[in-house]
């Protein structure tokens, strides 16, 4: 016999709080019961059903609290109530039999009547309520101590229930839409104190994301995904393209006055330095003064070049710089070997030290100024953001458009979650309820509806009592 078994059950003669064998449920010593842990190692479990085997790995059970055991001691009064209430009928009948065979008159034969109904009826609902938890009398009657037997069965069901007919598309969809959470989402945005919640909320998680995340590993990933993207992509037509428009457009003329403008301070600056360097150049069997002479004439022509493409918008040389560039643009679109070089030249830069590192450094960077302006209740960021939650709040509030398409954003989510792991969701309610002890689970069950089920008890007495006065009439107004 296991251990339900082997616990006697409540009889109707023996209910005030305690079971038939005298043991109370909660536990001895008044040390309130604080967790449904697994039994000791080779305790007897109930049987049938798969109700009684040990709690799966990693689920815990549930704990049996202070307020359980309140609400156990609530039912067993209720179990007194209903058992003094079954004591009075038999009373009551034993009582109007002895008036009614000692001739009292017709009036004991009516008490005597409804008191057997009201007895029968108390021990049917004893039979019914005492089923749904232990084996009546001890006895191993088919169909009874339904919670410990079938517990398994029962979370099974329960899971098979909930994904039926709450984690439905059509449920789901109902219920959402009847929420209108796009107007209910704009109206709320839409007030200011909440726009600077959310605004608060959203920066505190920013920086805490910025500063769980690793500097060096941010810096590893955005300098390969740049490098990754840069070498994926070729420049060349691009550049080509622009450098094109800008020729076209005369964009480039400001940079060539301002390159001839630079090149001219600068050759007057260091007239010795050009003077020197065309010395210098000059064969050694030549005289100095004659060096000289040649020096300032290439420094005289070379400034006189210089002023005239500074001041005159149409020298020959800018048409030639303007053929140049051209002529290049065409060449980074169009020739291969032009576009090839240009990829070689990419690929080295990309792949030096220096430029892998001011990639890098570009991350310390924005994050810096990001929490920066995380933290700063008046910066730009901050503004910005808030600024933007009411201009949502306030377009979601009143746009039905726009409320219909968050809603229906909502709904396609919710319902790809439900559908795609309905079977995770409702097996996280049977693999619960399984590795729930049986009899722990039998006792916060009764813990919960136990006052109720005693009423059903206390009822059915009366119920019955009263069934069985109304028959006893009849028969005896109709039969004689």
């Amino acid at each position: 016999m296991n251990s339900t078994e082997r616990e006697q059950p409540e009889e109707p003669a023996s209910e005030g709080g305690k079971t038939a064998d005298g043991r109370s449920p909660a536990p001895e010593a008044g040390r309130p019961p604080l967790a449904a842990g697994p039994p000791a190692a080779g305790a007897r479990r109930t049987g049938g059903g798969g109700g009684g085997r040990a709690p799966r790995s990693g689920l815990p059970s549930f704990a049996y609290t202070e307020a359980d055991a309140e609400k156990q001691r609530g039912v067993r009064r209720m179990k007194t109530m209903a058992t003094g209430l079954l004591l009075f009928v038999a009373l009551v009948f034993a009582l109007a039999t002895w008036a009614k065979n000692s001739g009292a008159g017709p009036w004991a034969g009516y008490v005597a009547a409804a008191a057997e109904a009201g007895m029968v009826g108390a021990l049917a609902d004893w039979f019914a309520v005492t089923a749904l938890f232990r084996h009546p009398l001890g006895l191993p009657i088919p169909h009874t101590a339904i919670i410990p037997n079938k517990k398994d069965q029962l979370g099974a069901s329960l899971g098979t229930f909930v994904g039926e007919n709450f984690l439905s598309e059509d449920v789901v969809r109902a219920r959402l839409r009847a929420l209108g959470i796009g107007r209910r989402l704009g109206m709320w945005l839409s007030e200011p104190e909440h726009a600077d919640r959310v605004t608060a909320e959203l920066s505190t998680a920013l920086r805490g994301a910025l500063t769980v995340l690793r500097d060096s590993d941010v810096q590893a990933v955005v300098g390969e995904a740049i490098t990754r993207r840069a070498n994926a992509v070729e420049i060349a037509p691009g550049v080509g393209k622009t450098l094109e428009k800008v020729v076209s457009d005369g964009a480039h003329h400001k940079a060539v006055d301002l390159i001839c403008a630079r090149a001219h301070d600068w050759l007057v600056e260091h007239a010795d330095s050009v003077m020197d360097a065309v010395e210098g150049g000059a064969p050694g069997w030549t005289p100095r003064f004659v060096d000289r002479k040649v020096g300032e004439r290439v420094y005289r022509e070379l400034l006189r070049f210089i002023t005239e493409m500074r001041d005159m918008p149409g020298h020959p040389a800018r048409d030639a710089i303007d053929r140049f560039l051209t002529d290049f643009a065409s060449d980074l679109q169009s020739d291969t070997e032009t576009r090839a070089r240009v990829e070689r030249m990419k690929s080295d830069l990309l792949s030096r030290t220096e430029v892998q590192d001011v990639i890098a450094s570009a991350w310390s960077s924005v994050r810096t100024m990001i929490i920066s302006a995380a933290e700063d209740d008046r910066s730009e960021l901050r503004l910005r953001a808030r600024a933007s939650l009411l201009s949502l709040g306030a377009k979601l509030a009143t746009d039905e458009r726009l409320q219909g398409k968050l809603d229906g954003w909502v709904e396609d989510a919710a319902v790809y979650v439900v559908t795609t792991y309905r079977g995770e969701i409702t097996s996280l309610i049977s693999d619960t309820v399984a590795s729930w002890d049986a009899e722990h689970t039998s006792r916060k069950i009764e813990a919960h509806i136990g006052r109720d089920l005693q009423f059903i008890r206390i009822n059915g007495t009366v119920v019955g009592a009263l069934a069985g006065l109304l028959i006893y009439t009849v028969v005896h107004a109709f039969g004689g």
